[in-house]
């Protein structure tokens, strides 16, 4: 190993970082500045980042377009409390974002994707409390994964990543994720689960599920549940947290469905990737079950830096590129790339399934041990491209591209070569074991 920098140490010294066990990590890599589709360290180093940095960037680091709008936004106002005052650029981005989805009508502001989701399930319990209706349980997807707060983590599959929680979370039905072979039975199960009418809501990451390796769904499937699930009057919540502002192909999954979802979570992509933001976008309906003379109906929630005006700017600036023919193309460019990389690779002896869907492509790589985010393929998965100059962060082994949508066809090209020669390894090693 190289000898650390100073900045590594004093990162070391310092810093608890995210899903890492300190205690063996590697030390991290110190990023300086970013342009585009690459990421510079301190030594000057590039890297192509190709998860925009945890699915969050749209458009490419440093975008200066978004930079000037938040510019100018800080040189205007950079916040106000939310409660009892409000700013432009929270109602415009309110009111563009509804325009894309208008079978919703009201938005709410937060911090995060888990903060998001949170308080989509807390309108949700609310919406049946005000109506003094017992409805409190929640159906969710085995696999799922919605955030890390506790009321995110109770609606996330149990796994080792909330363990030490778990007798704290409050109980959740799932029902197995959908495939051709279990639909019916799906269908049969989730019936079963609704008859009773206690069911407040079913929660779903509509048509990907990200961090349980990208696994995909269709379309037809979400419809049909949802469907029943408003038959029996459920609500439904579509996190769209990973899904949302272009990556499926489409400016949200939920445009590829017939039966809308009666609550939306966003974040990630929202700005951008420029700052932390939520967003929970829901029907009419829901927003007037809270309209009372009781003040106890409220909706009592928020955070200090609700609608901040700064994040506000962003996120209409990012929406500017989003709408833009250019992005739109850009976007069907990615992904008729990862078409063809999914048909030449598709039958690989070392790929064990591919997906594709927009701009995700995502490939599990065939291992002694199942797919897991534990596999051991993990750390060289990981290794291996870094030393191509290459941020992939691999769920166990299961390799996915997400790239923001500037990314060229020749650094696609890069990317692809080096999945091919990792593939072309694998299946030479496996054939020494």
């Amino acid at each position: 190993m190289t000898k650390p920098t100073s900045l590594q140490q004093k990162d070391v010294k310092y810093i608890w970082h995210p899903f890492t066990q300190m205690k063996t990590a590697d030390y991290p890599i110190v990023i300086t500045k970013g342009k585009d589709a690459l990421l510079f360290d301190e030594k000057g180093n590039a890297y192509l980042d190709v998860v925009s940095s945890w699915w969050v960037n749209l458009h490419g680091h440093a975008n200066e377009y978004i930079a000037k709008a938040v510019s100018d936004q800080l040189y205007t106002l950079e916040h106000v409390i939310f409660a009892g005052f409000t700013n432009p650029k929270a109602i415009e981005i309110s009111e563009r974002l509804l325009n894309h989805l208008p079978f919703l009508s009201k938005a709410f502001f937060s911090d995060n994707g888990s903060t998001a989701v949170e308080v989509g399930i807390k309108m949700a319990l609310q919406y049946w409390h005000n109506q003094n209706n017992k409805k409190t349980r929640i159906i969710a997807l085995q696999g799922a994964y919605h955030g890390d707060t506790f009321g995110a983590m109770s609606v996330t599959a149990r796994t080792p990543f909330n363990q030490s929680f778990e007798k704290l979370l409050f109980d959740v039905d799932y029902l197995p994720f959908p495939t051709e072979e279990n639909f019916e039975s799906i269908l049969i199960q989730f019936k079963q689960m609704l008859l009773n009418q206690d069911v407040a809501a079913f929660i779903v990451e509509p048509l990907v599920q990200g961090a349980s390796g990208m696994r995909m769904y269709s379309a037809e499937y979400l419809d049909k549940l949802f469907a029943l699930a408003h038959q029996y009057d459920a609500l439904c919540i579509a996190d769209e947290v990973m899904t949302g502002f272009g990556r499926t192909g489409k400016m949200f999954a939920a445009d590829y469905l017939d039966e809308k979802p009666d609550i939306i979570c966003l974040s990630k992509g929202i700005t951008g990737g420029t700052m932390a933001m939520g967003m929970t976008l829901c029907t009419q309906q829901i927003y007037d079950a809270f309209l009372s003379d009781d003040v106890y109906k409220t909706f009592f929630h928020g955070h200090s830096y609700t609608a901040n005006p700064l994040t506000c700017a962003a996120a209409c600036a990012s929406l500017d590129l989003l709408e833009d023919e250019q992005t739109q193309n850009n976007i069907l460019r990615i992904n008729q790339q990862h078409a063809a990389f999914y048909r030449n690779y598709l039958n690989h002896p070392a790929v064990k399934e591919m997906r594709v869907l927009g701009t995700i492509l995502a490939l599990e790589v065939k291992t002694l041990k199942e797919t897991s985010y534990f596999n051991e393929l993990n750390k060289t998965i990981t290794e291996f491209f870094l030393q191509k100059n290459i941020l992939i962060r691999p769920l166990g082994n299961v390799i996915y591209l997400i790239p923001p949508y500037c990314i060229t066809d020749e650094q696609l090209k890069t990317v692809y070569s080096a999945i091919a020669e990792f593939l072309d390894l694998q299946n030479k090693n496996s054939k020494t074991i």
